[in-house]
């Protein structure tokens, strides 16, 4: 708690000095009808350390562990205890922007180590040193897209309806007011893919900038990226990749992606290392090919030499308008998200690729056991494509009465499909990490059973 050093001799002086006669006369422009009034009898009396803490104790054991299903693009995953030890050490938890590289090497190395993993786990050349989230960072690629593609006749992304909806509207709030036109493209409704044959009224001379392709889209299916990837390299359309970085650990890397590989890729970091914490704060990140570096939004560290021949890292490829002048940067974004980057960076080094490969295959595993042994009681998938860690699975009732009846079981079932789209009303979206054991998929399946029993009952 903080320590409040003034007396109340103190606090009578200060008042008499600006010439009022009591704190609340600080506050006589608030109307009467919208304060509380006295706050005798509503706060109880001063408790002591010991007495705090035992209340709060107390109340703590009315929480209940839930066991969790839910992904729709943040995920619970297994986080070594070292990760947040060694990332809220002092050097790294009050660290300040890098910009004096004589004062800033070790944090500098750490983004430099952080940038070269996700070029690794991308397959693409460069990476920026983070973006706010995951959504922000598919808006400032759509804008990176735009620059790269200045000279063209056109703003025009192909926005697939198969992306997470709340990144597709966080992008249309970014970019709206920018005369950057979002184009929709639906999915197939049996295979739950991006429908290829909606492409063919782009394939003219500039007809779109780029083309924006999930993998795994939001329903948790695997898209035909190849063919994505070669359509768009065919047609001069940038492509725009959108990853969880832990399906890169086990499916082929974006930068490999058809015969050219994508243009840009862009995600989330949570599912590496960073808690759920009620929504946040996660971070985005950005991976390019090398020759669109200078369109590249985000700080960007680089190694060097100095004056003695001795290695060192800086800022680089930027002009000091990033981060001072608004109408000259490539992004109005300049704070990053360095201390959940600096917790991915500890965790991808713990892990190291084998980890990180065991990782997406116990998902990829534990969620397909899942699928099957719901079949078994008459639940079947939404879509026929190929799924990894995630799949959205058709009810016989409405999935809110389902997911309402699981929960009080303690179990978070999944995520209600018809908040996304009505006709999904009895869909759910349900993701099975490496955290879940054979047993929490027992208590699944036959909390499932019965709500969707008591559901029919109604």
């Amino acid at each position: 708690m903080p320590f409040i050093p003034h007396t109340e001799s103190d606090v009578r002086d200060m008042l008499e000095h600006i010439g009022v006669t009591d704190i609340e006369d600080l506050f006589d422009e608030i109307p009467p009808e919208l304060r509380t009034g006295s706050l005798k009898g509503l706060v109880p009396p001063a408790l002591s350390e010991m007495e705090m803490l035992r209340l709060m104790r107390d109340r703590a054991q009315h929480d209940r562990q839930m066991v969790n299903f839910i992904g729709a693009g943040a995920y619970e995953h297994h986080i070594p205890a070292a990760v947040w030890e060694i990332a809220t050490r002092g050097e790294f938890y009050s660290a300040y922007t890098p910009y004096q590289a004589e004062a800033s090497q070790g944090t500098l190395q750490l983004i430099y180590e952080y940038q070269t993993m996700m070029s690794g786990l991308t397959g693409m050349e460069v990476s920026n040193a983070s973006l706010y989230d995951g959504a922000s960072a598919l808006a400032e690629a759509v804008l990176m897209a735009v620059r790269i593609d200045r000279h063209g006749k056109t703003r025009r992304i192909l926005m697939p309806s198969s992306i997470n909806p709340v990144w597709r509207a966080t992008v249309h709030n970014i970019v709206r007011n920018q005369n950057i036109e979002l184009i929709d493209i639906p999915c197939d409704s049996v295979t739950g893919k991006i429908d290829s044959s909606k492409l063919s009224s782009f394939e003219t001379n500039a007809s779109a900038t780029a083309i924006v392709v999930p993998q795994p889209n939001f329903y948790g299916i695997l898209e035909e990226v190849d063919e994505l990837s070669d359509w768009a390299s065919q047609h001069g359309v940038l492509l725009i990749g959108v990853v969880n970085p832990v399906t890169t650990a086990l499916l082929k890397p974006p930068g490999e992606w058809g015969a050219n590989g994508a243009d840009i890729v862009v995600g989330d970091g949570q599912p590496l290392g960073a808690p759920l914490s009620y929504g946040g704060p996660y971070y985005g990140f950005m991976c390019a090919r090398k020759k669109y570096v200078r369109q590249m939004p985000g700080r960007i560290v680089g190694r060097s030499v100095d004056a003695d021949g001795k290695p060192g890292f800086v800022l680089t490829l930027q002009a000091r308008e990033q981060h001072i002048r608004r109408s000259k940067a490539t992004s109005n974004i300049c704070t990053n998200q360095g201390l959940v980057v600096t917790a991915s960076t500890i965790h991808m080094s713990l892990l190291g690729p084998g980890g990180l490969r065991r990782v997406a295959t116990t998902s990829y595993v534990n969620t397909h056991e899942l699928s099957k042994r719901v079949a078994m009681i008459g639940v079947q998938p939404t879509f026929t494509g190929d799924y990894f860690h995630e799949v959205s699975l058709k009810l016989p009732c409405k999935a809110a009465n389902v997911l309402e009846a699981m929960a009080k079981d303690g179990i978070l079932g999944g995520y209600d499909l018809g908040e996304v789209d009505p006709k999904y009303d009895h869909d759910i979206l349900v993701c099975a990490t490496e955290t879940k054991t054979n047993e929490d998929i027992d208590r699944y399946v036959d909390s499932l059973k019965r709500a969707i029993k008591d559901c029919k009952n109604r």
